[in-house]
Parts: structure tokens; sequence; C-alpha cells
């Protein structure tokens, strides 16, 4: 949600953030609704005023004698009590409308954020680790997997598309993964572990800005509850109308969770393999912070994404994305984007985004400045990493000529003493 009051003194440079994200200039319309807003809203307090005096009066001029008086009161009083509630449902109904805009917009780049339409406008800002030499043909997953037990199939015939089977080996890579990755944040990164509900109601998810913006890419119970996206919700949600008393240090909060997407708005992208499913497994990042600290926060979160790909040894890139590529919340993000040999080509495994006041103004979520009033906490959230991802890349940079996957060193104490997947006859 955007500060209104910032809106008033620059809406010409509101209009130039959203004009940057590809969106129409606005602030003209959010002005006049608040102006009528506001106006209703004086007249109603000034009718309620004239009301509290005409009403006094009432008992003077009656002590007085002046009937006539008192009654031409009367008779005002009773028309500012017809006037009143319609006033009131004025006020209510403009307030609604310009919620509805602003909860439809998107939050303003960082002054740093690169300019551009989409991905082709992302800027590469470092790189690590080389790219593997086979002396075969590198398989893509897709491929390379069924045989060790990453199945499609069997999914696609109970679930339908964008589904998978793991069995044996595989599902224990994939769980040795995710405990991976939560010891490294929780041992190393200083980020604190929570199980959360993966149901949720509509107002978490407005939180976050999913809704109302994005309601079909999120899968809805019969019960008006919604399957969580990114353990995200429930981990930002956690100081949701709070007020918190200290925030010298901030919160750092970490779950490796199932995730739920109808992927409605990538209708034709990656419909082979495991990279986009309905259902998947993602360690999420949480930080709650200071507006002073949200830079040295931000960093700290991208590191500990990367230290997972530096660990496992698999080669990435950090991308900063351009204006026009960023989420519905971010002011600015880093994208780590993973080697995949089988595919000749880097693809995003982590997205790390600082999202500034947006989803607190949301939220009312706030803390205690050091003068005692109410600030509003910053947010910031990412990947670390996404599990089934961090699976593909693992097989395809790991794979050997006979189709075997050796396991990375950082998984081999998870892995049972399974050092190789092998194909299974």
């Amino acid at each position: 949600m955007h500060d209104l009051r910032s809106i008033r003194e620059n809406p010409e440079g509101f209009d130039a953030g959203l004009a940057a994200r590809g969106a129409e200039p606005v602030a003209g319309r959010i002005l006049e609704i608040d102006e009528k807003r506001r106006a209703v809203t004086t007249r109603g307090q000034e009718a309620q005023a004239r009301r509290n005096d005409a009403s006094k009066a009432i008992g003077a001029a009656m002590g007085r004698g002046e009937i006539e008086l008192a009654e031409e009161l009367k008779a005002e009083v009773a028309e500012i009590k017809h006037t009143l509630p319609a006033l009131e449902e004025e006020g209510k109904a403009l307030g609604e409308e310009l919620d509805a805009l602003l909860a439809a917009l998107p939050n303003l780049p960082a002054s740093d954020v690169p300019k551009g339409a989409d991905e082709a406008g992302n800027v590469e800002t470092a790189r690590w680790g080389q790219q593997r030499n086979f002396e075969f043909d590198p398989k893509e997953h897709a491929d390379l997997g069924p045989p060790l037990g990453l199945e499609f199939e069997t999914a696609a015939e109970m679930s339908g598309a964008r589904f998978a089977f793991l069995r044996g080996q595989m599902a224990r890579l994939e769980r040795a993964l995710g405990q991976f990755m939560l010891d490294l944040q929780t041992g190393q990164r200083g980020y604190t572990e929570c199980i959360v509900p993966l149901l949720v109601r509509e107002e978490a998810l407005y939180g976050t800005g999913q809704l109302p913006k994005f309601a079909e890419d999120n899968f809805r119970t019969t019960d008006d509850r919604w399957l969580i996206p990114t353990a995200e919700v429930s981990l930002t949600n956690s100081v949701r109308e709070q007020i918190l008393d200290d925030l010298s240090n901030p919160i750092r909060l970490t779950a490796l969770t199932p995730c739920f997407r109808s992927e409605a708005g990538a209708a034709g992208k990656d419909t082979r393999g495991y990279i986009r499913q309905h259902q998947f497994y993602k360690v999420e990042l949480v930080a709650i912070c200071r507006d002073e600290d949200h830079e040295t926060e931000h960093e700290h979160m991208v590191r500990s994404a990367e230290q997972v790909l530096e660990a496992l040894d698999l080669p990435y890139r950090r991308m900063l994305l351009c204006t026009g590529d960023m989420g519905f919340g971010a002011r600015k993000t880093f994208d780590l984007e993973v080697w995949l040999p089988g595919q000749g080509a880097y693809r995003e495994i982590s997205s790390v985004s600082w999202c500034g006041e947006f989803q607190a103004r949301r939220m009312n979520a706030r803390y205690r400045g050091e003068n005692g009033k109410p600030a509003f906490v910053h947010t910031l959230n990412g990947s670390g990493l996404a599990v089934g991802r961090t699976l593909v890349a693992v097989l395809e940079n790991y794979q050997q000529a006979d189709g075997s996957v050796l396991v990375p060193e950082a998984l081999k104490p998870y892995m049972g003493g399974i050092e190789r997947l092998t194909p299974q006859g």
C-alpha cells in the first residue's frame, strides 16, 4: 500500500515511479477521490457539531419560553439526523474506492533500479563458480531424472500437469536439500526456524500483496482460506497489526514449506520438467527491520542464498532486476540464476526483494522508534532456496556419462550413506 500523504506532496514523482514499472499514471484520480472523501468527512463533522449545538440550544430556548425557536431547532436536528447516515455512506464508499485503487498499484522502484520493460533490462552484477566441462552431451533433468526416481507420468495420472512423484533415492535427495538449507540458514546466517500455517485467510495474502490483484495465481479452498504460494505470507504476517517495542536488531525468520501456485500467469512456460510446478518445496527467508537497516539486511539475505549455492558448488550469477521485471511488492530485487548445463542457460533459483513499507502498510505492522513514535517496519523476503529447482541444478551439474548423479559433498551427511544416484531397472 502507498503513503497517501507522499502522493499529495509529490504526485508527479508518484506517477513517474509507476511509469517506470509500465503502469498508467493515476495520481490525479487518487487525489480527486481523496479530496472528495475529505470534503465529505468535513461536512459530516460540521453537521455533527451543529447537531450538538442545536440540541443544547433547544433546552435553552424552552427555558426562555421561546417555543417557536425551539421547534425550529428540533426540525434542524431532525434534518441533520437524516443527513448524517448518507454522508457516512458516501464517505465509506469513497474510502473503499480509494483503497481498492491503491491496493492494485505496484510498489515504486528504488532510485538505483535500472529501467527496463522486461528481463532483457536486468543487469548482471556478479558471477561465481566454474561451469563444468563434460566429455559427453549433458542431459536436461527432465530426461535424466525419470530413471533415477523423478517421475512425471505417475503424478500426471492422479493430478494432471505440473506435478511430480519422487521415489526412493530422489525423494531422499530432495529431503536432504531442504534440511541442509535450513541448517545453514539457522546455524550460520541467524534465521529462526518456524513451522507455519499452509492455509491462511484473505487478509494475510492481502498483507503481502498477492491479493486482490493476483487471485487467479493462487489456490482457494471452499471455506475461503488460501493455500500459501510461499511461506513469505505466513512469516511476514506474523507481525501484522503489531507495534514492536524493539527493532534494533532485524527479525530473521525461515521456514521449509510446501508452496502452491496455480501458475495462471505462466501458461506455456516450463511445461516440461520440474522447474515450474503447482506444488513444490521452498526454504523461505523473511526479515523485518528498520528503514536504516534495509540495505545491510538486503545484502545479508542475498548472501544467505548465495552461500547455499556455493556450498553445493553450483555456478550462479547475481542479477539486479529492472523496473519492468520486479515483483508487485518489491522496491529492489536481486535474482540468483544457477547454471543448468543440460539447458545451457542460467535459470532463476532465488529472488530476494526489499519491499520498503509497502507490505507493512497493508498489514499495519509498526515498531516504536527512538522517539517513541510508531513507524512502519521494512520487510524483505527471498528464497534460500527453491528446493525443487536446486534439485534440478544438482542433477544437471553432477550428472555422469552412465546416467548416474554424484551427491555433492555438502549433502552426504544427509543422505544416509548414498553417494551416487543410480538409474533403477
